[in-house]
Protein backbone atom coordinates (compact mmCIF):
# COMPACT_ATOMS: atom_id res chain seq x y z
CA UNK A 1 0.00 0.00 0.00
CA UNK A 2 1.47 3.33 -1.07
CA UNK A 3 1.90 6.08 1.49
CA UNK A 4 1.15 8.79 -1.08
CA UNK A 5 -2.61 9.28 -1.26
CA UNK A 6 -4.81 11.40 -3.45
CA UNK A 7 -5.12 13.86 -0.59
CA UNK A 8 -1.35 14.28 -0.53
CA UNK A 9 -1.24 14.82 -4.30
CA UNK A 10 -4.07 17.33 -4.06
CA UNK A 11 -1.88 19.54 -1.93
CA UNK A 12 1.51 20.94 -2.86
CA UNK A 13 4.96 19.42 -2.53
CA UNK A 14 7.50 21.60 -0.69
CA UNK A 15 11.21 21.10 -1.35
CA UNK A 16 13.35 22.39 1.52
CA UNK A 17 16.91 23.39 0.56
CA UNK A 18 19.63 24.40 3.00
CA UNK A 19 23.41 24.63 3.27
CA UNK A 20 24.97 25.49 6.59
CA UNK A 21 27.66 28.07 5.78
CA UNK A 22 28.64 30.65 3.21
CA UNK A 23 31.75 28.58 2.45
CA UNK A 24 29.54 25.65 1.44
CA UNK A 25 27.54 27.95 -0.82
CA UNK A 26 30.76 28.98 -2.53
CA UNK A 27 32.56 25.63 -2.76
CA UNK A 28 29.85 22.92 -2.68
CA UNK A 29 27.56 23.55 -5.67
CA UNK A 30 26.91 19.83 -6.30
CA UNK A 31 25.05 19.41 -3.02
CA UNK A 32 22.87 22.35 -3.94
CA UNK A 33 22.15 20.89 -7.38
CA UNK A 34 21.09 17.59 -5.77
CA UNK A 35 18.69 19.41 -3.50
CA UNK A 36 17.14 21.42 -6.31
CA UNK A 37 16.81 18.16 -8.25
CA UNK A 38 14.25 16.97 -5.68
CA UNK A 39 11.68 19.17 -7.46
CA UNK A 40 11.86 16.86 -10.49
CA UNK A 41 11.44 13.81 -8.26
CA UNK A 42 8.30 15.36 -6.75
CA UNK A 43 6.83 15.81 -10.23
CA UNK A 44 7.72 12.22 -11.12
CA UNK A 45 5.81 11.02 -8.04
CA UNK A 46 2.66 12.82 -9.25
CA UNK A 47 2.71 16.34 -7.81
CA UNK A 48 1.84 19.16 -10.13
CA UNK A 49 2.38 21.97 -7.64
CA UNK A 50 5.96 22.09 -6.36
CA UNK A 51 7.32 24.94 -4.25
CA UNK A 52 11.01 25.34 -3.45
CA UNK A 53 12.03 26.94 -0.14
CA UNK A 54 15.67 28.08 -0.22
CA UNK A 55 15.52 31.00 2.21
CA UNK A 56 17.86 29.23 4.64
CA UNK A 57 20.89 28.87 2.37
CA UNK A 58 23.93 29.74 4.45
CA UNK A 59 22.16 29.17 7.79
CA UNK A 60 22.95 26.49 10.33
CA UNK A 61 20.30 23.95 11.26
CA UNK A 62 21.42 23.84 14.90
CA UNK A 63 18.52 25.84 16.31
CA UNK A 64 19.06 29.43 15.16
CA UNK A 65 16.29 31.42 13.52
CA UNK A 66 15.49 30.13 10.03
CA UNK A 67 12.78 32.03 8.13
CA UNK A 68 12.49 29.33 5.47
CA UNK A 69 11.87 26.58 8.00
CA UNK A 70 9.30 28.70 9.81
CA UNK A 71 7.54 29.36 6.51
CA UNK A 72 7.46 25.60 5.92
CA UNK A 73 5.92 24.97 9.35
CA UNK A 74 3.30 27.68 8.72
CA UNK A 75 2.34 26.10 5.38
CA UNK A 76 2.03 22.66 7.02
CA UNK A 77 -0.27 24.04 9.72
CA UNK A 78 -2.44 25.66 7.04
CA UNK A 79 -2.89 22.28 5.35
CA UNK A 80 -1.23 23.33 2.07
CA UNK A 81 1.61 20.78 2.18
CA UNK A 82 1.14 17.22 0.98
CA UNK A 83 4.82 16.24 1.18
CA UNK A 84 8.10 17.68 2.44
CA UNK A 85 11.13 16.79 0.32
CA UNK A 86 14.72 16.92 1.62
CA UNK A 87 17.89 14.98 0.87
CA UNK A 88 18.27 13.90 4.50
CA UNK A 89 17.12 14.78 7.98
CA UNK A 90 20.11 17.06 8.57
CA UNK A 91 18.84 19.43 5.89
CA UNK A 92 15.55 19.90 7.76
CA UNK A 93 16.92 20.28 11.29
CA UNK A 94 20.00 19.60 13.41
CA UNK A 95 18.29 19.86 16.78
CA UNK A 96 15.56 17.82 18.43
CA UNK A 97 13.20 20.74 19.05
CA UNK A 98 12.76 21.67 15.38
CA UNK A 99 12.81 18.08 14.15
CA UNK A 100 10.14 16.75 16.50
CA UNK A 101 7.99 19.85 15.97
CA UNK A 102 8.08 19.13 12.23
CA UNK A 103 7.16 15.46 12.77
CA UNK A 104 4.31 16.41 15.11
CA UNK A 105 2.79 18.93 12.67
CA UNK A 106 3.14 16.55 9.71
CA UNK A 107 1.42 13.79 11.68
CA UNK A 108 -1.49 16.07 12.60
CA UNK A 109 -2.32 17.12 9.02
CA UNK A 110 -1.22 13.96 7.19
CA UNK A 111 1.87 15.30 5.44
CA UNK A 112 4.49 12.75 4.33
CA UNK A 113 8.25 13.30 4.52
CA UNK A 114 10.35 12.19 1.55
CA UNK A 115 14.13 11.84 1.42
CA UNK A 116 16.55 9.89 -0.76
CA UNK A 117 15.99 6.71 1.28
CA UNK A 118 12.23 6.50 1.24
CA UNK A 119 8.81 7.93 2.06
CA UNK A 120 7.67 8.27 5.69
CA UNK A 121 4.24 8.90 7.13
CA UNK A 122 4.53 10.34 10.68
CA UNK A 123 1.10 8.90 11.51
CA UNK A 124 2.53 5.35 11.34
CA UNK A 125 4.35 4.30 14.56
CA UNK A 126 7.20 2.56 12.73
CA UNK A 127 7.83 5.56 10.46
CA UNK A 128 7.59 7.93 13.39
CA UNK A 129 10.16 5.86 15.30
CA UNK A 130 12.51 5.79 12.32
CA UNK A 131 12.17 9.54 11.78
CA UNK A 132 12.92 10.17 15.46
CA UNK A 133 16.06 8.05 15.22
CA UNK A 134 17.17 9.91 12.08
CA UNK A 135 16.79 13.23 13.87
CA UNK A 136 18.70 11.99 16.92
CA UNK A 137 21.54 10.69 14.76
CA UNK A 138 21.67 13.96 12.85
CA UNK A 139 21.92 15.94 16.08
CA UNK A 140 24.64 13.61 17.41
CA UNK A 141 26.53 13.84 14.13
CA UNK A 142 26.65 17.63 14.38
CA UNK A 143 27.96 17.45 17.95
CA UNK A 144 30.68 14.99 16.93
CA UNK A 145 31.74 17.12 13.97
CA UNK A 146 31.96 20.20 16.17
CA UNK A 147 33.89 18.38 18.89
CA UNK A 148 36.41 16.89 16.49
CA UNK A 149 37.07 20.15 14.68
CA UNK A 150 37.46 22.14 17.89
CA UNK A 151 39.88 19.65 19.43
CA UNK A 152 41.94 19.59 16.24
CA UNK A 153 42.10 23.39 16.21
CA UNK A 154 43.13 23.54 19.87
CA UNK A 155 45.84 20.94 19.39
CA UNK A 156 47.33 22.92 16.51
CA UNK A 157 46.96 26.17 18.46
CA UNK A 158 48.93 24.76 21.41
CA UNK A 159 51.89 24.47 19.04
CA UNK A 160 51.41 28.06 17.89
CA UNK A 161 50.80 26.89 14.33
CA UNK A 162 47.12 27.78 13.81
CA UNK A 163 46.52 30.95 11.81
CA UNK A 164 42.89 31.35 10.78
CA UNK A 165 43.72 34.89 9.65
CA UNK A 166 46.81 37.09 9.52
CA UNK A 167 46.79 40.57 11.01
CA UNK A 168 47.82 43.59 8.97
CA UNK A 169 51.57 44.03 9.23
CA UNK A 170 52.34 40.32 8.96
CA UNK A 171 52.48 37.78 6.14
CA UNK A 172 52.58 34.00 6.13
CA UNK A 173 56.02 32.40 6.00
CA UNK A 174 55.10 28.80 5.33
CA UNK A 175 52.00 27.07 6.67
CA UNK A 176 52.61 27.52 10.40
CA UNK A 177 54.65 30.72 10.79
CA UNK A 178 54.28 34.44 10.19
CA UNK A 179 56.78 37.25 9.81
CA UNK A 180 56.71 41.02 9.40
CA UNK A 181 55.35 42.42 6.18
CA UNK A 182 58.35 43.49 4.05
CA UNK A 183 56.43 46.57 2.91
CA UNK A 184 58.20 49.45 4.65
CA UNK A 185 55.13 51.66 4.49
CA UNK A 186 53.07 49.08 6.40
CA UNK A 187 55.74 48.68 9.08
CA UNK A 188 56.16 52.41 9.65
CA UNK A 189 52.40 53.03 9.79
CA UNK A 190 51.97 50.45 12.57
CA UNK A 191 55.05 51.63 14.44
CA UNK A 192 53.64 55.16 14.28
CA UNK A 193 50.48 54.04 16.12
CA UNK A 194 52.43 52.59 19.03
CA UNK A 195 54.71 55.63 19.19
CA UNK A 196 51.77 58.05 19.28
CA UNK A 197 50.03 56.01 21.97
CA UNK A 198 53.17 56.17 24.12
CA UNK A 199 53.08 59.94 23.68
CA UNK A 200 49.34 60.64 23.98
CA UNK A 201 48.34 57.79 26.36
CA UNK A 202 44.86 57.57 24.84
CA UNK A 203 43.37 55.46 22.05
CA UNK A 204 40.89 58.21 21.25
CA UNK A 205 43.60 60.87 20.96
CA UNK A 206 45.68 58.66 18.67
CA UNK A 207 42.63 58.15 16.47
CA UNK A 208 41.90 61.89 16.38
CA UNK A 209 45.52 62.72 15.53
CA UNK A 210 45.60 60.20 12.66
CA UNK A 211 42.35 61.57 11.23
CA UNK A 212 43.51 65.18 11.56
CA UNK A 213 46.77 64.41 9.75
CA UNK A 214 44.97 62.39 7.07
CA UNK A 215 47.14 59.31 7.68
CA UNK A 216 45.69 56.08 6.34
CA UNK A 217 46.29 52.70 7.97
CA UNK A 218 46.73 49.22 6.47
CA UNK A 219 43.73 46.91 6.83
CA UNK A 220 43.93 43.19 6.10
CA UNK A 221 41.61 42.08 3.29
CA UNK A 222 41.11 38.32 3.04
CA UNK A 223 39.92 37.50 -0.45
CA UNK A 224 40.70 33.80 -0.37
CA UNK A 225 41.82 31.15 2.08
CA UNK A 226 45.54 31.66 1.40
CA UNK A 227 45.54 35.12 -0.16
CA UNK A 228 45.98 38.28 1.88
CA UNK A 229 46.06 41.81 0.55
CA UNK A 230 46.33 45.20 2.19
CA UNK A 231 43.98 48.11 1.64
CA UNK A 232 44.64 51.61 2.96
CA UNK A 233 41.82 53.45 4.72
CA UNK A 234 41.36 56.34 7.08
CA UNK A 235 41.35 54.80 10.57
CA UNK A 236 38.27 54.01 12.59
CA UNK A 237 38.43 53.99 16.37
CA UNK A 238 37.96 50.21 16.44
CA UNK A 239 40.86 49.76 14.02
CA UNK A 240 43.25 51.68 16.28
CA UNK A 241 41.93 49.93 19.41
CA UNK A 242 42.28 46.46 17.87
CA UNK A 243 45.87 47.16 16.84
CA UNK A 244 46.82 48.38 20.32
CA UNK A 245 45.16 45.41 22.08
CA UNK A 246 46.25 42.62 19.73
CA UNK A 247 49.11 40.60 21.30
CA UNK A 248 50.38 39.56 17.87
CA UNK A 249 52.10 42.96 17.55
CA UNK A 250 54.07 42.15 20.72
CA UNK A 251 55.46 38.98 19.15
CA UNK A 252 53.03 36.68 21.00
CA UNK A 253 50.71 33.95 19.73
CA UNK A 254 47.29 33.96 21.39
CA UNK A 255 44.30 31.69 20.82
CA UNK A 256 40.91 31.79 22.51
CA UNK A 257 40.81 35.53 23.22
CA UNK A 258 37.09 35.63 22.44
CA UNK A 259 34.18 33.35 23.19
CA UNK A 260 30.60 32.73 22.15
CA UNK A 261 27.61 33.05 24.44
CA UNK A 262 24.40 31.12 23.78
CA UNK A 263 21.07 32.51 24.95
CA UNK A 264 17.39 32.00 24.17
CA UNK A 265 15.50 34.91 22.63
CA UNK A 266 11.96 34.75 21.26
CA UNK A 267 12.00 30.97 21.64
CA UNK A 268 15.12 30.56 19.50
CA UNK A 269 18.78 30.00 20.18
CA UNK A 270 20.87 33.14 19.83
CA UNK A 271 24.65 32.99 19.60
CA UNK A 272 26.66 36.11 20.44
CA UNK A 273 30.19 35.71 19.07
CA UNK A 274 33.35 37.69 19.59
CA UNK A 275 32.94 38.41 23.31
CA UNK A 276 36.33 39.26 24.81
CA UNK A 277 37.78 37.09 27.58
CA UNK A 278 40.27 38.15 30.28
CA UNK A 279 43.88 37.34 29.53
CA UNK A 280 43.95 34.79 32.34
CA UNK A 281 41.23 32.77 30.53
CA UNK A 282 42.87 32.63 27.09
CA UNK A 283 43.32 29.08 25.84
CA UNK A 284 46.85 29.61 24.50
CA UNK A 285 49.41 32.38 25.05
CA UNK A 286 52.93 31.84 23.69
CA UNK A 287 55.35 34.76 23.96
CA UNK A 288 58.31 35.53 21.66
CA UNK A 289 56.89 33.51 18.78
CA UNK A 290 57.80 36.00 16.05
CA UNK A 291 59.23 39.48 15.59
CA UNK A 292 57.00 42.11 17.16
CA UNK A 293 56.49 45.83 16.73
CA UNK A 294 56.71 46.34 20.51
CA UNK A 295 57.95 44.26 23.44
CA UNK A 296 55.67 42.28 25.73
CA UNK A 297 56.32 44.64 28.63
CA UNK A 298 55.25 47.58 26.47
CA UNK A 299 52.11 45.67 25.48
CA UNK A 300 51.18 45.03 29.12
CA UNK A 301 51.80 48.67 30.00
CA UNK A 302 49.54 49.75 27.10
CA UNK A 303 46.78 47.45 28.36
CA UNK A 304 46.97 48.97 31.84
CA UNK A 305 46.74 52.48 30.38
CA UNK A 306 43.74 51.55 28.23
CA UNK A 307 42.01 49.88 31.20
CA UNK A 308 42.59 52.90 33.43
CA UNK A 309 41.23 55.23 30.76
CA UNK A 310 37.88 53.43 30.78
CA UNK A 311 34.93 55.31 32.21
CA UNK A 312 32.02 53.83 34.11
CA UNK A 313 34.19 51.06 35.60
CA UNK A 314 33.81 52.13 39.23
CA UNK A 315 36.48 53.35 41.59
CA UNK A 316 39.02 50.70 40.55
CA UNK A 317 40.27 52.84 37.64
CA UNK A 318 41.27 56.47 37.41
CA UNK A 319 39.20 57.13 34.29
CA UNK A 320 39.99 59.19 31.24
CA UNK A 321 40.36 62.95 31.27
CA UNK A 322 36.90 64.50 30.91
CA UNK A 323 35.70 67.91 29.83
CA UNK A 324 35.41 70.62 32.46
CA UNK A 325 37.39 73.37 34.15
CA UNK A 326 38.36 71.51 37.32
CA UNK A 327 41.94 70.32 37.34
CA UNK A 328 41.73 67.28 39.62
CA UNK A 329 38.70 65.47 38.19
CA UNK A 330 39.13 61.71 38.60
CA UNK A 331 42.23 62.09 40.80
CA UNK A 332 40.83 62.94 44.24
CA UNK A 333 39.35 60.42 46.67
CA UNK A 334 37.25 60.86 49.76
CA UNK A 335 39.23 60.82 53.01
CA UNK A 336 36.36 59.12 54.86
CA UNK A 337 35.24 56.28 52.58
CA UNK A 338 38.00 56.14 49.94
CA UNK A 339 35.66 56.53 46.96
CA UNK A 340 36.46 58.78 44.02
CA UNK A 341 35.04 62.26 44.32
CA UNK A 342 32.36 63.41 41.91
CA UNK A 343 32.59 66.70 40.04
CA UNK A 344 29.72 69.15 39.73
CA UNK A 345 29.51 72.49 37.95
CA UNK A 346 27.23 75.31 38.96
CA UNK A 347 27.71 79.03 39.44
CA UNK A 348 31.19 80.46 38.97
CA UNK A 349 33.25 77.39 39.87
CA UNK A 350 32.86 73.65 40.16
CA UNK A 351 32.76 71.57 43.32
CA UNK A 352 34.15 68.23 44.46
CA UNK A 353 31.84 66.01 46.51
CA UNK A 354 31.49 62.41 47.65
CA UNK A 355 28.32 60.79 46.32
CA UNK A 356 29.18 57.12 46.93
CA UNK A 357 27.64 56.77 50.40
CA UNK A 358 24.43 58.49 49.26
CA UNK A 359 24.05 56.29 46.18
CA UNK A 360 24.98 52.97 47.79
CA UNK A 361 23.62 53.32 51.34
CA UNK A 362 21.27 56.30 51.28
CA UNK A 363 23.33 58.17 53.88
CA UNK A 364 24.52 61.76 53.76
CA UNK A 365 27.42 62.90 51.65
CA UNK A 366 30.83 62.56 53.26
CA UNK A 367 32.42 65.82 52.09
CA UNK A 368 31.80 68.61 49.61
CA UNK A 369 34.03 71.60 48.86
CA UNK A 370 34.69 74.13 46.13
CA UNK A 371 37.26 73.33 43.53
CA UNK A 372 38.75 76.78 43.00
CA UNK A 373 40.95 76.84 46.12
CA UNK A 374 42.11 73.21 45.75
CA UNK A 375 42.96 73.65 42.07
CA UNK A 376 44.92 76.85 42.79
CA UNK A 377 46.94 75.17 45.54
CA UNK A 378 47.79 72.15 43.42
CA UNK A 379 48.44 74.24 40.32
CA UNK A 380 50.85 76.51 42.22
CA UNK A 381 52.88 73.55 43.45
CA UNK A 382 52.96 71.97 40.00
CA UNK A 383 54.19 75.20 38.40
CA UNK A 384 56.82 75.61 41.13
CA UNK A 385 58.23 72.17 40.35
CA UNK A 386 58.06 72.59 36.57
CA UNK A 387 59.37 76.16 36.38
CA UNK A 388 63.09 75.21 36.22
CA UNK A 389 62.22 72.75 33.48
CA UNK A 390 60.31 75.28 31.38
CA UNK A 391 63.00 75.78 28.76
CA UNK A 392 63.59 72.06 28.37
CA UNK A 393 59.84 71.49 28.14
CA UNK A 394 59.53 74.13 25.42
CA UNK A 395 62.40 72.58 23.45
CA UNK A 396 60.86 69.13 23.78
CA UNK A 397 57.48 70.48 22.71
CA UNK A 398 59.03 71.99 19.57
CA UNK A 399 60.87 68.74 18.89
CA UNK A 400 57.65 66.78 19.34
CA UNK A 401 55.80 69.07 16.94
CA UNK A 402 58.60 68.69 14.40
CA UNK A 403 58.50 64.92 14.89
CA UNK A 404 54.76 64.85 14.24
CA UNK A 405 55.25 66.78 10.99
CA UNK A 406 58.09 64.46 9.98
CA UNK A 407 56.03 61.33 10.73
CA UNK A 408 53.07 62.57 8.70
CA UNK A 409 55.35 63.65 5.85
CA UNK A 410 57.09 60.27 5.93
CA UNK A 411 53.77 58.48 5.49
CA UNK A 412 52.92 60.69 2.52
CA UNK A 413 56.34 60.05 0.94
CA UNK A 414 55.94 56.30 1.36
CA UNK A 415 52.44 56.43 -0.14
CA UNK A 416 53.83 58.36 -3.13
CA UNK A 417 56.64 55.84 -3.61
CA UNK A 418 54.14 52.97 -3.47
CA UNK A 419 51.94 54.71 -6.05
CA UNK A 420 54.94 55.15 -8.40
CA UNK A 421 55.87 51.51 -7.97
CA UNK A 422 52.29 50.36 -8.64
CA UNK A 423 52.11 52.51 -11.79
CA UNK A 424 55.41 51.12 -13.08
CA UNK A 425 54.27 47.58 -12.31
CA UNK A 426 50.97 48.13 -14.12
CA UNK A 427 52.80 49.58 -17.13
CA UNK A 428 55.09 46.55 -17.22
CA UNK A 429 52.12 44.18 -17.12
CA UNK A 430 50.45 46.10 -19.93
CA UNK A 431 53.57 45.86 -22.10
CA UNK A 432 53.74 42.11 -21.49
CA UNK A 433 50.10 41.67 -22.44
CA UNK A 434 50.44 43.45 -25.84
CA UNK A 435 52.16 41.57 -28.72
CA UNK A 436 55.65 42.90 -29.59
CA UNK A 437 54.67 43.66 -33.21
CA UNK A 438 52.07 46.16 -31.99
CA UNK A 439 54.62 47.96 -29.81
CA UNK A 440 57.12 47.95 -32.74
CA UNK A 441 54.58 49.52 -35.07
CA UNK A 442 53.50 52.08 -32.49
CA UNK A 443 57.08 53.10 -31.69
CA UNK A 444 57.99 53.17 -35.42
CA UNK A 445 54.94 55.32 -36.17
CA UNK A 446 55.79 57.70 -33.34
CA UNK A 447 59.40 57.97 -34.50
CA UNK A 448 58.24 58.46 -38.08
CA UNK A 449 55.88 61.25 -37.03
CA UNK A 450 58.72 62.99 -35.22
CA UNK A 451 60.97 62.68 -38.27
CA UNK A 452 58.21 64.01 -40.51
CA UNK A 453 57.75 67.05 -38.27
CA UNK A 454 61.50 67.68 -38.40
CA UNK A 455 61.55 67.28 -42.17
CA UNK A 456 58.60 69.61 -42.67
CA UNK A 457 60.24 72.20 -40.45
CA UNK A 458 63.55 72.03 -42.33
CA UNK A 459 62.20 71.52 -45.85
CA UNK A 460 62.01 75.23 -46.55
CA UNK A 461 65.75 75.52 -45.83
CA UNK A 462 66.77 72.79 -48.34
CA UNK A 463 67.75 73.65 -51.94
CA UNK A 464 65.30 72.65 -54.66
CA UNK A 465 67.75 70.10 -56.05
CA UNK A 466 67.98 68.36 -52.68
CA UNK A 467 64.18 68.25 -52.39
CA UNK A 468 63.85 66.70 -55.87
CA UNK A 469 66.49 64.08 -55.05
CA UNK A 470 64.66 63.14 -51.84
CA UNK A 471 61.35 62.75 -53.70
CA UNK A 472 62.93 60.50 -56.30
CA UNK A 473 64.59 58.40 -53.58
CA UNK A 474 61.25 58.03 -51.80
CA UNK A 475 59.55 56.91 -55.04
CA UNK A 476 62.24 54.33 -55.65
CA UNK A 477 62.02 53.05 -52.09
CA UNK A 478 58.23 52.76 -52.30
CA UNK A 479 58.42 50.94 -55.62
CA UNK A 480 60.83 48.39 -54.26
Amino acid sequence: MTKITADNLGRGAFVYIRQSTADQLLNNPESRRRQYGLANRARQLGWTTVEVIDDDLGRSGGGIKRPGFERLLAAICEGRVGAVFAIEASRLARNGRDWHTLIEFCGLVGTVIVDEDGIYDPRHPNDRLLLGMKGTMSELELSLFRQRSQEALKQKARRGALFLSVAAGYVRAGRDRIEKDPNQRVQEALSLIFAKFTELQSVRQVHVWLRDEGIVLPVACHRAAEELSIVWRLPLYNTVHNILTNPVYAGAYAFGRTMSKVSVKDGRKRVDRGLRRPQSEWDVLLKDQHEGYITWSEFERNQRVIANNATGKGSAVTGAVRRGELLLAGLLRCGHCGRKLYVGYGGKAGRYYCQGALVNHGTARCISFGGLRADNAVGTQVLRVLKPLGIDAAVKALAAQTGETSAAQRQLDLALQEAHFAAAHARGNMMLSIPPIVWWRASWSAAGMRRCRLCIGSRARLPSSRRRSRRSWARRSGST
